[in-house]
């Protein structure tokens, strides 16, 4: 069986430095995406239709993974990526101190041989194992965030409005503009963490310029 190691493979997008801020160049990434809105006031943890775009995208994202493994015809074994968020609130900046209202497309990294039919098939599986709104969320698509700034922040998602400081001043020192989505990619699980030892990467895409 062929194995397919997406960690190694894309190890320049996941492994930044938490000293110092570096600037990449994003490639075009297939993933498995749910949009939704977390209300004012609200956490993520907090909000259920975070918490149903979130089990959805998992739950399509192992469907499809078995159903390749267990084909019988060229069966390929790879890992499910980690969660991945796209952050824009009202006032479209990124600061989770005020609890604004925001919008989220919640994302997971799926193998460029994953096909619409494939996808499709997945998702009529998946909800025959568990009917209801969340499996008709996700949607297979090509996302290139393209020439992006990121750093890994260390510890909890309270503390991340300083490490996004950093972002933008890196940003403003080397006449970037930054523009799109704040992009947080969740490198550990807060139910199993401790806060001091969470780990996530931001990222912004940036464009040279005002």
């Amino acid at each position: 069986m062929e194995k397919l190691d997406l960690r190694k493979q894309y190890k320049y997008l996941y492994s930044p430095s938490a000293k110092k801020v570096e600037f990449i160049d994003v490639p075009p990434v297939q993933f498995a995406m749910v949009d939704g809105a977390v209300a004012a006031g609200v956490g993520p943890g907090d909000s259920p239709n975070f918490q149903e775009a979130v089990a959805a995208l998992y739950g399509i994202s192992y469907t499809l993974k078995f159903m390749v493994k267990k084909r019988l015809v060229d069966p390929i074994d790879y890992p499910v990526m980690g969660l991945e968020g796209l952050w824009m609130t009202e006032s479209h900046g990124y600061d989770t101190s005020t609890r604004e209202a925001m919008t989220f497309t919640v994302m997971i990294m799926q193998p460029d041989f994953i096909t619409a039919e494939m996808f499709e098939d997945a998702r009529v599986a998946l909800l025959k194992k568990k009917p209801g709104p969340g499996p008709a969320r996700p949607r297979l698509e090509t996302f290139h965030e393209g020439p992006s700034i990121q750093i890994m922040h260390l510890g909890p998602y309270a503390t991340e409005p300083e490490t996004v400081a950093r972002l933008y001043a890196f940003a403003a020192e080397h006449g970037y503009t930054p523009h799109g989505y704040h992009h947080e990619i969740y490198l550990t699980d807060p139910q199993r963490a401790a806060p001091d030892k969470m780990k996530t990467i931001l990222r912004h895409p940036v464009r040279m310029g005002k």
